[in-house]
């Protein structure tokens, strides 16, 4: 009987250390995964950004180049500089600023991309804990 107690907590133990091997072996794996980011394809075109305002949905249209944004929103015309930092992160100053939370910069990163869009996170400059997400959809 005891010699059927020893050889069950062998076996047992091998194939707990053998699990333990597989399960670091997946952790592994899983942290070396890195989201496509191919970002030069969205520095310039026309751009949509949807986002829900007091409950409703609410279409922002953009045109960028390289050094120029160009804002369209609820008949409202606004513009910035567009400073890339890199390939997938920028800094948009607005060029007339009416208050001066508006003189503040936006940092803006590319997340993610696809075909035809992109995930962003943005932030005022200096602000990290307020950062907020999004999606936008080039257009053109």
């Amino acid at each position: 009987m005891e010699l059927l107690r020893n050889i069950t907590l062998r076996v047992s133990t091998f194939i707990l250390m053998r699990l333990f091997f597989f399960c670091i072996v997946f952790f592994f794996f899983i942290s070396c995964y890195t989201p496509k980011r191919d970002c030069l394809p969205f520095h310039k075109g026309t751009f949509e950004f949807e986002t829900i305002v007091n409950n409703v949905l609410e279409k922002s249209r953009f045109i960028r180049n390289d050094t120029l944004e160009i804002e369209f929103y609820k008949g409202e015309v606004d513009s910035a500089t567009v400073r890339w930092v890199n390939d997938c992160e920028c800094v948009l100053t607005r060029i007339n600023p009416e208050t001066n939370q508006d003189k503040r910069p936006i940092r803006m990163r590319i997340l993610t991309t696809k075909k035809d869009s992109y995930t962003f996170e943005y932030s005022l400059v200096g602000d990290y804990k307020n950062t907020q997400r999004g999606t936008i959809k080039k257009v053109k």
